[in-house]
């Protein structure tokens, strides 16, 4: 039986990169959630972000885990106004310049076409060409860290006044209106 992708990962996200590193959840709580536990995992979440591939190895595993905490880092780096480790941007230099993805517009949608003899490396390509464009971008000053219990998931705060605190009002946002709702205390209007 396959699992249902909405059930093991969130894809809400707008930012692909960002949808990425939500594969490991509550990571500001005691114990973060990996949600990349195996290959199919990854193929799995890979195929619903629009980058299918064929087959994923140990290998391409952990160059994916590599690549999404790499962007993570960097992004909550940039989120509390520091500077990124030069590591992490050498790796995710690195594996945008691997990749021979070629995008394509089929059926007024936006596709990739990966390469038969590196799809995973291609699809990784996309997601560090996209986390590039997000992190260095000149948008780079509205990259947040969520606010909410446990989550600290990267979220691009386009609120007008720049002032979201979650990375999504239906999930996070709505657990913190639920706690201050059960402790009788008022909620922030939401953003």
């Amino acid at each position: 039986m396959t699992e249902d992708v909405r059930r093991v990962f969130r894809m809400d996200n707008e930012v692909l990169a960002f949808r990425f590193t939500a594969t490991v959840s509550d990571r500001a709580g005691t114990e973060p959630r990996e949600r990349l536990t195996d290959p199919a995992r990854l193929k799995m979440w890979l195929r619903a972000a629009g980058l299918d591939v064929t087959d994923v190895s140990p290998a391409d595993l952990a160059d994916a885990v590599e690549l999404r905490e790499a962007i993570y880092r960097i992004g909550s780096a940039i989120a509390a106004g520091g500077r990124p480790r030069s590591e992490d941007v050498r790796t995710l230099n690195s594996m945008a310049a691997a990749g021979h993805a070629r995008a394509a517009l089929e059926h007024g949608r936006a596709t990739w076409h990966l390469t038969d003899t590196t799809p995973v490396g291609d699809a990784l390509g996309v997601l560090a060409t996209d986390a590039i464009r997000i992190l260095g971008g000149p948008d780079r000053t509205r990259i947040k860290n969520c606010e909410g219990p446990g989550c600290a998931g990267l979220y691009l705060d386009t609120s007008r006044g720049a002032n979201r605190r979650w990375c999504s009002m239906n999930t996070c946002g709505n657990k913190v209106k639920k706690s201050r709702r059960a402790a009788g205390r008022p909620t922030a209007p939401a953003i």
